[in-house]
């Protein structure tokens, strides 16, 4: 297994230790929100890192381009749900953004059982980021109003982008859908 698979499954693997620590933490911030912040943040980075050594030494897998958008859907989706527990995001973002996830990945599901291997698009791409961006904000608890709004304007980035990105998506790729 090459470096940015392994980047993948680290992301993968730190998902549940994030989740722990943000339902374990108490409201209002305590080290553990403080913590899950920083190992999202080093999850997150593992995407940015996998994607460019991946193209750099020539090691773009099947293997990677099916598992690194999975690895997204799951940090991205797994976060959310526990700020959606916690009260803190809107569980209508939230089920927007998982039913997006779950109508692209059984997209990919179907192009694959038709040999065709579906990579993350520049517009899903960007997608993450802003969702990302977003948990980032949740993951900061600070009182300032610059901050709450930042937040809601990336929550709302995020919302119009998942959108979006589901449509450019099957409109690109809809040759997959013909029988």
């Amino acid at each position: 297994m090459n470096l940015p698979n392994k980047l993948t499954i680290c992301r993968i693997c730190l998902v549940p230790v994030i989740c722990a620590l943000l339902l374990l933490a108490q409201p209002g911030g305590d080290w553990m929100i403080y913590a899950a912040a920083v190992l999202f943040i080093i999850a997150s980075l593992t995407d940015l890192f996998d994607g460019k050594i991946a193209r750099k030494t020539g090691q773009v897998t099947n293997f990677g381009k099916f598992m690194d958008p999975l690895a997204d859907k799951l940090l991205v989706c797994s976060t959310l749900v526990c700020f959606v527990a916690r009260g803190e995001a809107p569980a209508w973002a939230f089920l927007l953004i998982m039913a997006r996830e779950f109508a692209i990945s059984g997209f990919r599901l179907i192009a694959v059982e038709k040999g065709v291997v579906l990579a993350a698009s520049q517009l899903g791409k960007l997608k993450t980021n802003i969702q990302t961006a977003w948990i980032i904000g949740l993951l900061f608890p600070f009182e300032w109003n610059v901050w709450k709004v930042a937040t809601q304007i990336l929550m709302w980035a995020a919302v119009i982008l998942t959108i979006w990105s589901f449509a450019d998506y099957i409109y690109h790729n809809k040759a997959v859908l013909k029988e």
